[in-house]
Protein backbone atom coordinates (compact mmCIF):
# COMPACT_ATOMS: atom_id res chain seq x y z
CA UNK A 1 0.00 0.00 0.00
CA UNK A 2 2.88 2.37 0.58
CA UNK A 3 4.41 1.56 -3.13
CA UNK A 4 0.30 2.79 -4.34
CA UNK A 5 0.42 6.09 -1.92
CA UNK A 6 4.20 6.97 -3.28
CA UNK A 7 2.59 6.17 -7.16
CA UNK A 8 -0.20 8.46 -6.42
CA UNK A 9 1.37 11.25 -4.81
CA UNK A 10 3.99 11.40 -7.89
CA UNK A 11 0.90 11.58 -10.58
CA UNK A 12 -0.76 14.47 -8.37
CA UNK A 13 2.44 16.27 -8.19
CA UNK A 14 2.80 15.65 -12.29
CA UNK A 15 -1.10 16.26 -12.94
CA UNK A 16 -0.20 19.64 -10.87
CA UNK A 17 2.64 20.60 -12.68
CA UNK A 18 0.72 20.21 -16.20
CA UNK A 19 -2.36 22.05 -14.71
CA UNK A 20 -0.67 25.39 -13.52
CA UNK A 21 0.91 25.72 -16.64
CA UNK A 22 -2.68 25.89 -18.44
CA UNK A 23 -4.13 28.94 -19.16
CA UNK A 24 -7.70 27.72 -17.90
CA UNK A 25 -6.39 26.84 -14.56
CA UNK A 26 -5.02 30.09 -13.72
CA UNK A 27 -8.84 31.49 -14.02
CA UNK A 28 -9.54 29.13 -11.32
CA UNK A 29 -9.34 29.44 -7.54
CA UNK A 30 -7.05 26.97 -5.29
CA UNK A 31 -9.96 25.01 -3.99
CA UNK A 32 -11.09 24.21 -7.80
CA UNK A 33 -7.53 22.90 -8.90
CA UNK A 34 -7.47 21.02 -5.56
CA UNK A 35 -10.61 19.30 -6.85
CA UNK A 36 -9.91 19.08 -10.20
CA UNK A 37 -6.59 17.01 -9.30
CA UNK A 38 -8.26 15.25 -6.14
CA UNK A 39 -10.70 13.85 -8.74
CA UNK A 40 -7.56 12.52 -11.09
CA UNK A 41 -5.91 11.02 -8.68
CA UNK A 42 -8.64 9.37 -7.29
CA UNK A 43 -9.45 8.05 -10.42
CA UNK A 44 -5.73 6.83 -10.97
CA UNK A 45 -5.72 5.36 -6.94
CA UNK A 46 -9.19 3.56 -7.58
CA UNK A 47 -7.33 1.83 -11.45
CA UNK A 48 -4.57 0.97 -9.51
CA UNK A 49 -5.92 -0.83 -6.91
CA UNK A 50 -8.45 -2.62 -9.03
CA UNK A 51 -5.81 -4.19 -10.51
CA UNK A 52 -3.96 -5.11 -7.63
CA UNK A 53 -7.22 -6.34 -6.24
CA UNK A 54 -7.24 -9.05 -8.97
CA UNK A 55 -10.36 -11.55 -7.45
CA UNK A 56 -10.16 -10.78 -4.07
CA UNK A 57 -11.66 -7.24 -4.58
CA UNK A 58 -14.99 -7.78 -2.70
CA UNK A 59 -13.64 -7.48 1.13
CA UNK A 60 -12.48 -4.62 3.21
CA UNK A 61 -10.76 -2.76 0.24
CA UNK A 62 -12.83 -2.85 -2.09
CA UNK A 63 -15.77 -1.68 -0.09
CA UNK A 64 -13.26 1.57 1.08
CA UNK A 65 -12.27 1.89 -2.48
CA UNK A 66 -16.22 1.99 -3.49
CA UNK A 67 -16.13 4.31 -1.13
CA UNK A 68 -14.36 7.31 -2.29
CA UNK A 69 -15.69 10.62 -2.59
CA UNK A 70 -12.60 12.52 -4.34
CA UNK A 71 -12.04 16.46 -4.72
CA UNK A 72 -11.48 18.73 -2.19
CA UNK A 73 -14.51 16.79 0.42
CA UNK A 74 -12.82 13.76 0.03
CA UNK A 75 -8.88 15.14 1.41
CA UNK A 76 -11.56 16.83 4.47
CA UNK A 77 -12.48 13.11 4.93
CA UNK A 78 -9.28 11.42 4.70
CA UNK A 79 -7.58 14.20 7.15
CA UNK A 80 -10.59 13.04 9.66
CA UNK A 81 -9.86 8.87 8.62
CA UNK A 82 -6.03 9.83 9.86
CA UNK A 83 -6.88 10.89 12.84
CA UNK A 84 -9.46 8.25 13.87
CA UNK A 85 -6.89 5.44 12.15
CA UNK A 86 -3.91 6.68 14.73
CA UNK A 87 -6.57 6.47 17.90
CA UNK A 88 -7.35 3.24 16.46
CA UNK A 89 -4.06 1.91 16.34
CA UNK A 90 -3.25 3.20 19.83
CA UNK A 91 -6.15 1.83 21.16
CA UNK A 92 -5.43 -2.12 19.71
CA UNK A 93 -1.77 -2.44 19.05
CA UNK A 94 -2.08 -5.56 17.83
CA UNK A 95 -4.91 -4.70 14.67
CA UNK A 96 -4.11 -4.40 11.78
CA UNK A 97 -4.79 -0.35 10.80
CA UNK A 98 -4.40 0.41 7.03
CA UNK A 99 -5.24 3.71 5.62
CA UNK A 100 -7.00 3.92 1.84
CA UNK A 101 -7.99 6.83 0.09
CA UNK A 102 -10.97 8.57 2.01
CA UNK A 103 -11.70 5.21 4.67
CA UNK A 104 -9.83 2.96 6.71
CA UNK A 105 -9.38 -0.80 6.64
CA UNK A 106 -8.90 -2.68 9.91
CA UNK A 107 -7.97 -6.46 10.08
CA UNK A 108 -8.50 -8.10 13.65
CA UNK A 109 -6.98 -11.58 13.06
CA UNK A 110 -6.86 -14.19 16.29
CA UNK A 111 -4.51 -12.26 18.08
CA UNK A 112 -7.71 -9.74 18.88
CA UNK A 113 -10.85 -11.23 17.97
CA UNK A 114 -10.86 -15.33 18.22
CA UNK A 115 -13.30 -17.78 17.77
CA UNK A 116 -13.34 -21.59 18.78
CA UNK A 117 -13.84 -23.96 16.12
CA UNK A 118 -17.05 -24.37 14.49
CA UNK A 119 -18.19 -21.12 16.73
CA UNK A 120 -19.40 -17.94 15.81
CA UNK A 121 -19.75 -16.62 20.08
CA UNK A 122 -17.08 -14.37 21.31
CA UNK A 123 -14.30 -15.24 23.29
CA UNK A 124 -13.78 -13.15 26.35
CA UNK A 125 -10.43 -11.95 25.09
CA UNK A 126 -12.38 -10.53 21.84
CA UNK A 127 -14.79 -8.72 23.63
CA UNK A 128 -12.06 -7.09 25.15
CA UNK A 129 -10.16 -6.26 22.47
CA UNK A 130 -13.47 -5.15 21.01
CA UNK A 131 -14.61 -2.87 23.89
CA UNK A 132 -11.02 -0.81 23.43
CA UNK A 133 -12.55 -0.20 20.07
CA UNK A 134 -15.62 0.85 21.10
CA UNK A 135 -14.75 4.77 22.04
CA UNK A 136 -13.47 5.70 18.76
CA UNK A 137 -16.11 4.46 17.03
CA UNK A 138 -18.07 6.54 19.12
CA UNK A 139 -16.15 9.30 18.54
CA UNK A 140 -16.79 9.26 14.87
CA UNK A 141 -20.38 8.85 14.91
CA UNK A 142 -20.32 9.92 10.86
CA UNK A 143 -19.03 6.93 9.91
CA UNK A 144 -20.22 3.46 8.07
CA UNK A 145 -18.65 0.33 9.49
CA UNK A 146 -18.72 -2.73 7.37
CA UNK A 147 -17.65 -5.98 8.91
CA UNK A 148 -16.56 -8.81 6.99
CA UNK A 149 -16.13 -12.77 8.49
CA UNK A 150 -13.60 -14.69 6.93
CA UNK A 151 -12.19 -18.61 8.24
CA UNK A 152 -9.40 -20.64 6.68
CA UNK A 153 -10.22 -23.30 3.94
CA UNK A 154 -10.63 -26.22 6.56
CA UNK A 155 -13.81 -27.96 5.88
CA UNK A 156 -16.34 -27.14 3.14
CA UNK A 157 -17.07 -23.87 1.25
CA UNK A 158 -20.44 -23.69 1.83
CA UNK A 159 -20.26 -24.13 5.93
CA UNK A 160 -17.56 -21.84 6.07
CA UNK A 161 -19.41 -18.72 4.11
CA UNK A 162 -21.82 -19.48 6.77
CA UNK A 163 -20.03 -19.65 9.52
CA UNK A 164 -17.99 -16.46 8.49
CA UNK A 165 -21.52 -14.63 8.32
CA UNK A 166 -22.41 -15.73 11.56
CA UNK A 167 -18.92 -14.36 13.27
CA UNK A 168 -19.47 -10.96 11.27
CA UNK A 169 -22.88 -10.69 12.97
CA UNK A 170 -21.60 -11.65 16.19
CA UNK A 171 -19.38 -8.64 16.36
CA UNK A 172 -21.34 -6.68 14.77
CA UNK A 173 -24.45 -7.48 18.05
CA UNK A 174 -21.57 -7.42 20.41
CA UNK A 175 -20.20 -3.98 19.32
CA UNK A 176 -24.35 -2.23 19.06
CA UNK A 177 -24.55 -3.59 22.81
CA UNK A 178 -22.44 -1.31 23.75
CA UNK A 179 -24.08 2.00 22.17
CA UNK A 180 -22.59 1.90 18.94
CA UNK A 181 -25.79 2.51 16.60
CA UNK A 182 -26.36 -0.71 14.76
CA UNK A 183 -27.97 1.40 11.50
CA UNK A 184 -23.50 2.06 11.46
CA UNK A 185 -23.31 -1.72 10.85
CA UNK A 186 -23.59 -3.73 7.43
CA UNK A 187 -21.68 -7.54 8.03
CA UNK A 188 -21.03 -9.85 5.15
CA UNK A 189 -19.48 -13.33 5.33
CA UNK A 190 -17.02 -14.35 3.11
CA UNK A 191 -16.00 -18.00 4.17
CA UNK A 192 -12.66 -19.00 2.72
CA UNK A 193 -12.17 -15.97 0.45
CA UNK A 194 -9.29 -13.86 -0.10
CA UNK A 195 -6.64 -15.97 1.67
CA UNK A 196 -3.89 -13.11 2.67
CA UNK A 197 -1.04 -15.88 4.35
CA UNK A 198 -0.90 -19.72 2.99
CA UNK A 199 -3.76 -22.02 3.72
CA UNK A 200 -1.07 -25.49 4.08
CA UNK A 201 0.26 -24.32 7.42
CA UNK A 202 -1.32 -23.86 11.03
CA UNK A 203 0.32 -20.25 11.35
CA UNK A 204 -1.21 -19.10 7.61
CA UNK A 205 -4.89 -20.57 8.33
CA UNK A 206 -4.58 -19.05 11.60
CA UNK A 207 -4.19 -15.66 9.88
CA UNK A 208 -6.82 -16.09 7.54
CA UNK A 209 -9.51 -16.64 10.49
CA UNK A 210 -10.21 -13.26 10.28
CA UNK A 211 -12.78 -10.18 10.92
CA UNK A 212 -12.09 -7.12 8.89
CA UNK A 213 -13.66 -3.18 8.90
CA UNK A 214 -13.79 -1.19 6.16
CA UNK A 215 -14.83 2.31 7.60
CA UNK A 216 -15.86 5.12 5.49
CA UNK A 217 -17.63 8.20 5.67
CA UNK A 218 -21.56 8.29 6.10
CA UNK A 219 -23.94 11.23 3.70
CA UNK A 220 -23.55 13.36 6.47
CA UNK A 221 -19.84 13.51 6.84
CA UNK A 222 -19.63 13.64 3.09
CA UNK A 223 -22.29 16.78 3.20
CA UNK A 224 -20.36 18.04 6.00
CA UNK A 225 -16.63 17.98 4.41
CA UNK A 226 -18.24 19.62 0.83
CA UNK A 227 -19.29 22.11 3.19
CA UNK A 228 -16.18 22.74 4.36
CA UNK A 229 -14.42 22.15 1.40
CA UNK A 230 -16.37 25.17 0.13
Amino acid sequence: MKNITVIVLALMMTMGSLFTSCEAVKNTNNTQRGAGIGVLAGAVLGGVLGNNLGKGGNGALGAVIGGAVGGVAGGVIGNKMDKQARQIDQALPGAEVERVGEGIKLVLNENAVRFDTNKSSLTAAAKANLDKLVPVFNEYPDTNITIFGYTDNTGAAEYNLKLSGERAAAVKSYLASKGIASSRFNVTGMGIADPIADNTTPDGRSKNRRVEFAITANEKMVQDAQKEGN
